[in-house]
């Protein structure tokens, strides 16, 4: 749920911002050319750099990251794999996954292990997700803050 969270208001920032890069390339930059709005250079270029910053943030914090493991049976055995996790099993035929999971029902250890395991790289993931969320955050709120006032600064200086 936590990540649903994190993905929905990267999401959003995505949104947001595709709406301002839209808006700035199809109004502000084509008046742009003219030497009365050259003032708007520098604030425009702010707002759209800070803008593609937030998508670009916004989109590695929702990027997955899985590994693809491969393991041996033996593997299974000597309990070294976390099969509870997908990025370890996806690419296993069905036949050796089942008997891979037999072998980890058969012991209680194994199965608690591997479900500790999995929250704990659960935890990373979205320790790593929110990070990059508050970095976009934050490189949104600077962004706008200093492209109002670089507006401003720049129609108050005409």
């Amino acid at each position: 749920r936590l990540s649903d969270i994190a993905d929905s208001k990267a999401n959003i920032l995505l949104s947001v911002n595709a709406i301002i890069i839209s808006v700035c390339l199809s109004v502000l930059v084509p008046k742009l050319d003219t030497p009365k709005n050259s003032h708007l250079i520098i604030p425009s270029f702010i707002l759209l750099a800070s803008a593609v910053l937030t998508i670009i943030f916004a989109i590695l914090s929702t990027k997955p990251n899985v590994t693809k493991a491969k393991f041996s049976l033996q593997d299974v055995a000597d309990r070294k794999v976390n099969l509870l996790f997908f990025g370890n099993f996806n690419r296993m035929i069905f036949d050796d996954y089942q008997n891979a999971m037999n072998v980890l029902i058969k012991d209680r250890d194994y199965i608690y292990d591997s479900m500790v395991k999995d929250l704990y790289f659960l935890g990373k993931v979205l320790d790593r997700k929110y990070r990059l969320l508050s970095i976009t955050y934050q490189i949104f709120m600077a962004g706008i803050v200093i492209s109002v006032l670089s507006f401003a600064y720049a129609f108050l200086s005409l």
